[in-house]
This record gives structure tokens, C-alpha cells and sequence, in this order.
């Protein structure tokens, strides 16, 4: 680490701390040549997942697509915020965890679906309508057929 004033790569760190939320290293540093101090800041480079969608398109994952998805299904339901935030925050981390740098957007649809099915019948009902592309009423039927006979 070069010092931002006199160019010296010389320096000391003289204190480290974490940022409220962890993920980052606040060091103060002073110049061993000026003597001027310094703040760096560390934090882990993660490289992004790509999705690869149902037409063979790739794009970055997406925290407010999911979000938004999961909210709009949600609408109106005693369905905490928090939840989906905890949830979301769980398929970010189940997704860097993997270590995969492409994954299919199939993966996490299902995911998102098995939590809506576990949290609310009518927000899964909501989200798998677009998540499948319903076509009809038939196509709520089926679904509302399937969800009924797996809960007996």
C-alpha cells in the first residue's frame, strides 16, 4: 500500500477495526517516511454468480429481483419483511457457498417456491403463476389441485 501523499510503500498499520456489519476492515495507517496517516478499507472481492435463464441468456444474480418478486407474491399477507429479507440474504449465501460461478435460474425459482409453499399457500399460488407461466384458469387449477392433495 502505497501512502496517498508522498508515494512511500513504507507504512504501519496503527489500528484495525471490523464495520458494523463485518464485512469490512477499517486500518488506519501511517506513513513510515511523511508520517501522515491514512485509512484504507479491506473487503473480500466476490466474483458474481451468473444465472442462466430458462432461454440460454446469462445475467449477474440478482438481490432486487428476488426481492421484488418475493414482496409482489407477498402482498398483502402476514408475511414479515424480515423473512424474506432472512431468506434472501440465505440464497445469496447458499449460492457463494456452492462456489459455482454459473447456476440455473431453475435452482433458485424452486427455492423461492418451496419457502412461499412452507410460508403461504396463496403467495406460492401467486408467484408460481408467473414463475410457470400459467396460461388459464385451468393452469390455478391444476396447481391449486396439486398443493391440496400434497397437504392430506
Amino acid at each position: 500500500m502505497k501512502c496517498p501523499f508522498c508515494g512511500d510503500p513504507n507504512n504501519r498499520v496503527i489500528d484495525s477495526r471490523l464495520s458494523k456489519d463485518g464485512h469490512v476492515i477499517r486500518r488506519r495507517r501511517e506513513c513510515s517516511k511523511c508520517k501522515r496517516r491514512f485509512t484504507t478499507y479491506e473487503h473480500i472481492e466476490e466474483i458474481p454468480v451468473m444465472l442462466i435463464k430458462k432461454d440460454g441468456r446469462r445475467e449477474v444474480f440478482n438481490r432486487e429481483k428476488v426481492r421484488s418478486g418475493m414482496l409482489r407474491a407477498c402482498e398483502k399477507r402476514k408475511i414479515s419483511v424480515n423473512v424474506i429479507e432472512e431468506f434472501i440474504d440465505e440464497i445469496e449465501r447458499d449460492l457463494r457457498e456452492t462456489g459455482e460461478k454459473e447456476i440455473e435460474s431453475r435452482v433458485i425459482g424452486n427455492k423461492i417456491m418451496d419457502k412461499l409453499q412452507e410460508l403461504d399457500a396463496v403467495a406460492y399460488v401467486r408467484f408460481a403463476s408467473v414463475y410457470r407461466e400459467f396460461k388459464d384458469v385451468n393452469d390455478f387449477v391444476d396447481e391449486l389441485k396439486t398443493l391440496l392433495n400434497g397437504k392430506k
